[in-house]
């Protein structure tokens, strides 16, 4: 069918699917990278939202996007720069034409480009027509007249009709990668079961595309790039809020202990409470309470009757939980507080990513009230750390708040399927019936872990509040030695967890010219930045932390191996403040990006060189 000859072999390519809201670029994004899944390649994926629910048609402000990388290599970013942008109007062409490589291939639709449009979009001149894109690849293809022109027979609205431009974009991007069109024609017949017409249209738009793109000198190149070597296995493209959402069943499941949730719906954490309503079979119950307050407070009395008791939420909504949190480092009950960071302060930009709620995680509560303070790294990893905060904070009896943020929740990546019981195990301290030796705040002398004690269970009868508790007894006390005492043993109970965690690992060399300390969501382009420098020879190493507070044991150990160090985060410089605070010896660089964007392994190289170049 093809009169095309030319393939080039690529090892990861960038392409980024871009529109107005209503466009439906977010599914056209995942529906090329689960195909891309079965293809056999890695990839990692990045939504980029609108702030606005429905800002105005055509404008820069209504721009939705969904990057997808994939790769033959292992694809741990989410791409720098795109080789590919699908552009469906020409606000979304502005918005995001400076992330294009230079000789990028855009795919235009250029009956989006009339002359209202162009002018809303804040362009001069039409692009299509100026000479402002002659250093690109341009494609620019009729999408809206071909989709109505191909759907004719089946007589739509114009609206409905509409609706499937994305699925013109879509194909032509799967011939130019040479992919079958089944899986997805297998998904319009799941996705619009109840609408058969819906399964025709798309199918007919997509392979409208494909045809096109066949037919085209512009795409005279198709690409090719050969399957991943990845471990045997199963395999599925995971967001990370989903990851979350089954590294918790996975705890409640090896812990015997029943999953409770207690939440309220906030961006970008929204979707760990609609993933965990799905598994009722598993034993989840979820209560969708009216606030974030009651959500954390259902969650608390779930803990004390013995549930594995879960809230979620983002910023804004951990600031109105921390008084609720102050009472489960009181009662010392197990709670895991999943935070999905965004950009703030206050509302700030809920679509967007950030990491400056560390602070708030370590410190934002009355009185001395110690928690433990985890975070993910990338979206797969998510189900690692939320069954990790789960253990620690039954085992330990203690919250536990869980940083993941925006993009790790909203961004996926290949996911192997492990089996839970490959997992540690998990053993909370459940009291015995009938103890003649139980007090509520009797403790484990190597841990200071007091006993969880049922309600209902013969003999265990006990009050917990708020209130501070006299030591073993739990009666309420106001003494103050009793007070000054408990305070430090909450506090070294925390602090003891540092012995069941993992050493903090270095990504090469244990000393050299350069540390680069990293956390949480920035993990895949710290990494890539500092592989690539190994690679040409500089002696710069990686040490990306999870477990924040308490600190890994030989995080000292790891810092004194290095001339420099340089912190960097997408904040003002909240864990580098920590560091300075925990570990003073030492001197800190800090590197800081406060855009909601991620990194970029370009700039960051360039920071690494120019650190290295300073005498």
């Amino acid at each position: 069918m093809s009169h095309h000859s030319n393939v080039i072999e690529k090892e990861d390519i960038v392409i980024k699917f871009v529109g107005d809201s209503g466009d439906g670029m977010q599914l056209s994004g995942t529906l090329f990278s689960d195909t891309a899944a079965l293809q056999g390649l890695d990839l990692a994926t990045f939504p980029d939202y609108p702030a606005e629910i429905r800002a105005p048609q055509n404008t820069t402000a209504g721009v939705s996007g969904f990057q997808v990388h994939v790769g033959t290599k292992k694809i741990d970013t989410t791409g720098d720069q795109v080789d590919i942008l699908v552009a469906m109007n020409p606000a979304s062409l502005r918005s995001n034409l400076k992330w294009a490589h230079p000789g990028a291939t855009l795919i235009l639709d250029a009956d989006a480009f009339d002359e209202a449009s162009v002018k809303k979009a804040g362009y001069a001149s039409n692009p299509l027509d100026d000479e402002s894109l002659s250093g690109y690849n341009v494609v620019k293809a009729p999408v809206s007249s071909l989709t109505r022109a191909a759907l004719k027979p089946l007589n739509l609205d114009v609206k409905s009709a509409d609706r499937t431009r994305n699925m013109f974009a879509l194909g032509i991007c799967y011939f130019l990668f040479g992919w079958k069109l089944d899986s997805t024609i297998d998904y319009f017949k799941v996705k619009f079961k109840k609408k058969p017409e819906m399964i025709e249209a798309n199918k007919i738009v997509l392979e409208a595309g494909y045809i096109y793109a066949d037919n085209i000198e512009a795409l005279a190149s198709k690409y090719h790039i050969s399957k991943a070597k990845m471990k045997p296995g199963k395999y599925r493209n995971i967001t990370g809020n989903i990851a979350t959402a089954w590294g918790l069943l996975a705890a409640s499941e090896r812990s015997g202990r029943p999953i409770f949730l207690g939440s309220y719906p906030i961006t970008p954490a929204t979707d760990i409470l609609i993933e965990l309503a799905k598994h009722k079979s598993l034993g989840a119950r979820v209560f969708q309470a009216e606030d974030e307050i009651a959500g954390i407070c259902s969650a608390i009395g779930a803990s004390y009757t013995g549930s594995m008791a879960i809230t979620t939420t983002s910023g804004p909504g951990l600031s109105l939980k921390s008084e609720a949190i102050g009472l489960a480092v009181m009662t010392e009950l197990p709670l895991v507080i999943v935070d999905v960071q965004r950009g703030g302060p206050s509302t700030g930009l809920p679509t967007k990513s950030e990491q400056s709620d560390l602070m708030q995680a370590l410190f934002g509560r009355n009185g001395e009230a110690p928690v433990v303070v985890l975070a993910s790294s990338t979206p797969a990893d998510c189900y690692f750390y939320a069954y990790m905060a789960a253990k620690i904070a039954m085992e330990h009896m203690t919250p536990v708040i869980l940083l993941s943020d925006g993009s790790l929740g909203n961004g996926s990546q290949l996911f192997r399927i492990t089996k839970v019981s490959d997992l540690p195990p998990i053993t909370p301290p459940i009291a015995e019936a009938n103890d003649a030796t139980y007090k509520p705040y009797l403790r484990n002398p190597e841990t200071l872990v007091r006993k969880w004690a049922l309600p209902g269970t013969a003999g265990l009868r006990h009050r917990v509040g708020g209130l501070e508790k006299e030591n073993i007894t739990g009666n309420v006390s106001t003494d103050p030695l009793n007070h000054e005492l408990m305070v430090k043993l909450r506090e070294a109970k925390v602090q003891k967890v540092a012995d069941v965690l993992p050493e903090q690992e270095i990504i090469g060399e244990k000393e050299g010219d350069l540390l680069v300390i990293s956390w949480g969501g920035t993990r895949g382009t710290t990494q890539d930045a500092v592989e690539a420098m190994q690679a040409a020879g500089k002696k710069v190493s990686l040490a990306h932390f999870n477990y924040i507070m308490p600190l890994p044991k030989n995080t000292r150990q790891v810092l004194s191996g290095f001339r420099k160090i340089v912190v960097c985060e997408l904040n003002a410089g909240q864990f580098v403040n920590y560091l300075r605070m925990k570990e003073p010896d030492f001197s800190y660089i800090q590197y800081n990006k406060l855009q909601s964007l991620p990194f970029t392994v370009a700039e960051l190289t360039a920071k690494f060189n120019e650190i290295l170049e300073e005498k």
